[in-house]
Order: C-alpha cells, then structure tokens, then sequence
C-alpha cells in the first residue's frame, strides 16, 4: 500500500477544515457556558441528531461490527441491536422532557429533582466518576481502536524515528504518540469552538466516514463478484446471513454450534432483550437518555427539535449505518479466511482495495470518526467538570468569562488523563463488559426518578456504589464464584442488576423523601405526569401535566418495530430478497403513520405538524 499524495491532500484538507469550523464558532462559543456546552440551546434537529450518530461512530465501531460478524454473522448485532428498545423510550418518554428541564448537563438534575447533602454529594461523585473516571475509559478504548488502525495501515510508523517512547516510566509506542497529536488537534479545536462548533464538526465528519464506509463496502463487494458473487463465497456457511440469532439451549451465555452459528440460551437472550437496555449505564445508550446524548436534546431549538433529533439518531444508528460495516465485514471473511484479529480485516481491506484518492478519503474518513467521538466525549465530560464540580464546589460565584477558560484547559487536562489510561488498557471489550456489569441496576433509578416522586438522592448513591460490593466476589477466583466476564456475562449482569435494585430500594424507603416544596418546584418546571406523580399532582391542579400514557407506551413498541423493520427492510433489499424487502418497508411504514396517528391523539399537534 502506498498513501499517494493526493491521498494526503485529502487528509490535510479534512484537518484543515475541521479547524476552520472550529475558529468560526470561538467567538460564540466563548460568550458563556450556556453557549460553549449547549450553543445556546438553538440546534436544529438534524445537526443534533447526526451529531449523536457522528459521536457513536468511533473509530472502534467498524472493527467490532466486523468481528462480530466474522464469528456470529449478521445475527452477532444484536449484541448491540437491542439497545434500540432503549433509544426508543428515550425519545417518547423523555426528549422532551430533557428540553423542559432547562439544565447545562444531566448531571445538574440532581439539583433541581433532590435537595440537601445528599443532592451535593450526588452531583460532585456524578461529575467525577463519570465525567471522569468513565469518560477516560470510553476515550482510551477509542484511542486503542485508533492505535490499531495505525499499526495495519503503517506497520513501520516511528515517531521522530523512535519505534517507542517511555515517559516517567509509562510506555508509549509510536502508534500512540501519534495519536496523542490528534488528540491535541481535537481539544484545540473542541476547546475553542465548545458543542456548536463540535456538533457542526460531526455533521461534517459523520458524512465523511459514511460516504467512505459505502465506498469501502463497494469496492469489496464489486472485487469478489458483487451480492451473488458473496453468496457464492460463504454458501458454505450461510448462517452468516441470518438476521436473528439461533436460540440455544446451553448454560452459557453465547456458545457457536459445530457450524459456527452464534446460540444464545434463553439467560442471555433474556439478558440482551429483557434486561440490559434498560438496567446499565453505557456510553450513548444510557436509560432515560444521558451523556451526549441528553447534552444534544438539551441544545436543541425546542421539544420538538429534541424529540426529532434523538428519533433521527436511533433511525441512523440501527438501521442506516451498520449495512456499509456488514457487508465489507463479510467480505473480509471470504479474503482473509486465517486471519487471527478478524476487527483488523477491515483496515486490511482499506488497504487492499481501495485507489489512490478513495484511500485518502477513507483514512480521513476513520480519523473523523475518531475525532469526533473524542470531541464530544471532551465536551460532554469538561461540562460535568466545570458546571457540577468546579463551579458549585471549588469556585463558585466566578464570571462566565472564567468558567469558559477553564473549560477550555480542563479539555486538554482530561484528554492526557485518557492518553495515560489507553497505555494500560489491552482490550476493548472488556472494558465494554465492565462498563456494563459496574453499572447495573442504575439504569432502572434514571428512568424512574422522572416519574415517581418517592426516588430521591440515597436512591441514585445507593445503585451507584452497591454494584462493587458484590463485583468482587462474582469475579474472584480466591475469595467468589470466580466467574468469567466474558463466558458469563450474562450471569453476572442479572446478579448485579438484582443486588443493586434490592439495596436501592431498601434505602429509597428507609431514607425520608424529597420535600415537598422541592417535588412541586420540579413538577411545575417539568410536568412529566403518570400515576408516580399523582400525590403531587393533585396539590397542583393547575399544572397541565403530560397525558397519553398508553399511546406512549404504543409509540415505544411501534417506534422500536420501524426502527427494526428498516434494518431488516434494507439488509434485504441489498441480498435481493426483494418481497421480504417490501414486506419490512412496509411494517416500517405502516408503524410510522400510527405512530403520528397516536401523537395527534395525545395532543402533540406542534410536533407532528
């Protein structure tokens, strides 16, 4: 392979006009806070929506997609396919809710939903295990999926003609120096432009990365025969082309039959379908809508902006943007049968396959997605920082003018944080998994804490830590179970759920509730309505609350099912199975009218016209 100097004219022109948007948007992004991490609270839908697409596009999201699918098929997916369920219910239930609550970050919720110092304690622990301890975390696994693209697409890298580097004892390769310099380039430009300048960057970015995904996909399949010419490649394995996973009846959590088809038993299927999507925080598909995510729906122009954005983000994410992934995956198994790190196979293609030009749009195509998931992750954890640790414990009561400066150099202080944890991290997925398991039972507490009045801080503290009082022992060899994260996940997961959901109950019960004045301050800003309010309700009759539960509820399952049906809709269409096609597209279709048809009734005239 050879990076022609076209290839890096393109390369040099994306960075350059990455920059650009960035200095464009300094001057606004540095009137305030309100405007460096929420422009403002004026993104249309369309730019925060492809923003959340652009931040969940990482460089690490390709290679896992293809690996999942060089050992599960198509069917592997659903490992993160069922986090639609999810997605779904943020977008009826709480986009518009987020809007409403007219915060800086989600973790500010704290203040106007709690009270007291268990509220204080709350928010501070929030904005520092999450904004980051765990923000660390998801930027070094990105930062380690970067490293590895590098290594494939220029083995002999050196760095000032240095292999490696070691720095007061930690060990840096070139690969990773060099990464470290985009990291820079992004806190430059993140740091200055704030989220106006970064939403507008992954707009950009996001169209990058998917027009050379697509171009990537066509030149693997054009080389090996077109869609007939894959058939014919993995005939002998077309289990690869199944959608839905085979249900197995093993004690594990996923197993692979003699024909290497993924099998889920009924414990994992359970776990994936039933329990996961609402029970764990994770990065992007947090429960009730969170992170990033709850960053974009709170800068939108309005509910409606809000509500549209997140409901184009999830259409995105399942059902558009994984098929280029897919198909260039499969076709990686047909050309690289032996290869040991099947994630790898899709560099390996890129730099196989495609011409000079196409080459350098990739590559540029790879350092977008890259960036503009480490942009947002620096912005939405400098956020957390600033507004719910420095500004209400450290110095409160400074000028705007100051509180934007240090977020600003709090950008560059969590990205070498970050640098220094991807030296230690090995494995993507299993930081994944931890994430998962470290985090279950809270998911349950972040929806409900919009509607239901009794949730109050020790309710949030409680699933929080409780998790790690029983982690140990599910994973110690000497002193637990010593069971295997990977091999039972599943197992794992559903304990911890468990144990967390009991103890924060418990603690809900035997602590005293928010006051009074507080809930009605907050049901009078939000007005989430339900039957979980009705004992503050009825003091407030002159709150008009939401209504529609049941068609709610109708929207979720028939939101979820177009979603689905488009993803199904579209891998079949481009496998020429052009009846099921139409029967999908039009299941897709006929959910998407019902769905307006229901948000009508409810009396959400404003949004749907």
């Amino acid at each position: 392979m050879k990076v022609s100097t076209l290839d890096w004219g393109i390369i040099i022109a994306y960075f350059l006009f990455s920059f650009a948007i960035a200095f464009y948007f300094s001057k606004k992004a540095g009137k305030d806070t309100g405007s460096f991490f929420l422009s403002s609270r004026n993104l249309p839908w369309w730019i925060a929506g492809t923003s959340m697409v652009a931040t969940t596009f990482a460089a690490d999201t390709p290679l896992a997609v293809t690996e999942l699918v060089s050992k599960n098929g198509i069917a592997g997916n659903w490992l993160w396919w069922n986090m639609v369920f999810g997605g779904i219910l943020t977008v009826f239930f709480f986009a518009r809710l987020w809007r409403r609550a007219n915060i800086l970050t989600d973790a500010e919720f704290v203040d106007i939903r709690y009270e007291g110092k268990p509220a204080r304690f709350l928010r501070g622990f929030r904005a520092v295990y999450i904004g980051i301890l765990m923000n660390a975390i998801v930027i070094a696994w990105v930062n380690l999926a970067m490293v590895k693209i590098l290594q494939v697409m220029f083995p002999d890298l050196t760095f000032f003609g240095l292999k490696e580097i070691d720095i007061m004892g930690v060990h840096f390769s070139a690969h990773l120096l060099y990464v470290g310099l985009m990291m820079f380039f992004v806190a430059v430009y993140s740091s200055l432009s704030g989220l106006m300048g970064v939403s507008v960057t992954d707009s950009f970015q996001f169209i990058m990365a998917m027009t050379g995904s697509i171009a990537l996909a066509y030149y693997a399949v054009k080389h090996i025969g077109g869609i007939d010419g894959l058939k014919e490649s993995l005939s002998s394995q077309k289990w690869i082309f199944d959608f839905i996973p085979d249900i197995g009846s093993d004690d594990g959590t996923t197993a692979q039959a003699g024909n290497g088809v993924l099998k889920l038993s009924l414990t994992a299927l359970f776990t994936y379908l039933g329990v996961q999507w609402w029970a764990s925080w994770y990065p992007g598909a947090e429960p009730g809508g969170g992170g990033y995510i709850a960053q974009r729906m709170m800068s939108a122009k309005d509910e409606k902006h809000s509500l549209f954005a997140t409901l184009w983000f999830n259409i995105a994410h399942y059902a558009l943007r994984p098929w280029p992934w897919i198909l260039a995956a499969m076709v990686a198994l047909v050309m690289y049968p032996e290869a040991e790190d099947k994630g790898a196979t899709y560099v390996m293609l890129i730099r196989d396959l495609l011409p000079s030009g196409l080459l350098g749009l990739m590559l540029a195509a790879f350092f977008a997605a890259y960036m503009s998931t480490i942009a947002s992750q620096t912005v939405w954890g400098t956020s957390y920082i600033v507004n719910d640790l420095f500004r209400p414990f450290i110095k409160p009561g400074a000028g705007e003018k100051y509180y934007v400066k240090v977020s600003r150099i709090t950008t560059f202080i969590l990205m070498f944080i970050a640098l220094l944890i991807t030296t230690q991290i090995t494995q993507i997925s299993a930081a994944w998994q931890f994430i998962l398991v470290a985090s279950g039972g809270i998911g349950l507490v972040l929806i409900l804490r919009w509607f239901w009045w009794r949730v109050n801080a020790w309710s949030e503290i409680t699933a929080m830590l409780a998790p790690y009082f029983l982690l140990p022992f599910l994973l110690s060899k000497k002193w637990g179970l010593g069971w295997d994260l990977g091999n039972e996940y599943a197992y794992i997961l559903l304990s911890i759920v468990a144990w967390s959901t009991f103890w924060w109950l418990l603690i809900t019960f035997f602590t005293r509730p928010t006051s009074d004045q507080k809930l009605f301050e907050f049901y009078r800003k939000v007005h989430p309505g339900g039957i979980g309010w009705k004992r503050i309700s009825d003091q407030l009759p002159e709150v008009q609350s939401d209504k529609g539960f049941i068609l709610m509820f109708a929207n979720w399952f028939l939101g979820s099912m177009m979603v689905i049906m488009t993803l199904f809709g579209i891998g079949k269409l481009i496998f020429k199975q052009y009846n099921l096609s139409l029967l999908f597209f039009a299941i897709a279709a006929i959910s998407a009218i019902l769905i307006i048809r229901n948000m009508k009734k409810i009396g959400w005239h404003s949004i749907v016209e």
